[in-house]
């Protein structure tokens, strides 16, 4: 048997290797969170929807979004297990508390609303990515998108773009059509991050 018809199973990730990336990919969506928060962007999904409580509420945007991911994690240990569930409660966590933290060491005083989006998502994405590698996400929709899928129910891409429609149509009624535009473009470029670099197919790990 040739070399090339020989496949190595892929290496786990060790747990050091693991609270690495939680507290990496956590650092760079929470401070993306920053970023939209201070120039009053969107984005979907649930942190879409805790921006949306938080600026109608002036609540923490941490507290929000702890709260909203709780009813998913049945959803995450029935479907992905313990070790995924584990994982992703713990990068909820640290995402919630770090966007509260960010601002206690960093003021930005002028900021472009269409950098912020763009740059802001982007940062995102690539922490979803960093995340996505270490088997773990960011809880809310994709969990459950993913288990209606298994039941046959709705395909996953279809309910978070729907999700994600109602979120920022949502927003309508509390952000400017300029931070409307913004919030789009962002939210496009992340989406096409993770669509881009996250696939199974191409890249392991």
């Amino acid at each position: 048997m040739s070399n090339s018809q020989v496949m190595e199973e892929p290496l786990t990730h060790r747990i050091y290797e693991d609270c690495f990336a939680i507290v990496i990919g956590t650092s760079m969506v929470s401070f993306g969170v920053i970023l939209l928060k201070q120039a009053g962007a969107l984005t979907g999904s649930i942190a879409g929807l805790a921006f949306l409580l938080h600026y109608l509420t002036h609540t923490a945007f941490g507290v929000f979004f702890f709260l909203l991911n709780l009813p998913f994690y049945y959803l995450a240990i029935r479907r992905m297990g313990w070790p995924f569930t584990i994982k992703t409660f713990s990068a909820v966590v640290c995402v919630s508390v770090f966007s509260e933290w960010h601002p206690l060491f960093i003021h930005i005083d002028q900021l472009n609303p269409f950098y912020a989006a763009i740059f802001g998502n982007i940062l995102m994405g690539v922490g979803f990515i960093v995340l996505f590698r270490h088997k773990m996400s960011l809880g809310g929709i994709n969990v459950l998108a993913l288990y209606l899928q298994d039941r046959g129910i709705i395909k996953a891409g279809k309910l978070q773009m729907i999700i994600d429609t109602c979120v920022l149509f949502a927003s309508f009624f509390i952000v400017s059509k300029e931070m409307m535009l913004a919030s789009l473009i962002g939210a496009f470029i992340m989406n096409m991050i993770i669509t881009i670099n996250h696939r199974p197919e191409r890249y392991l790990g």
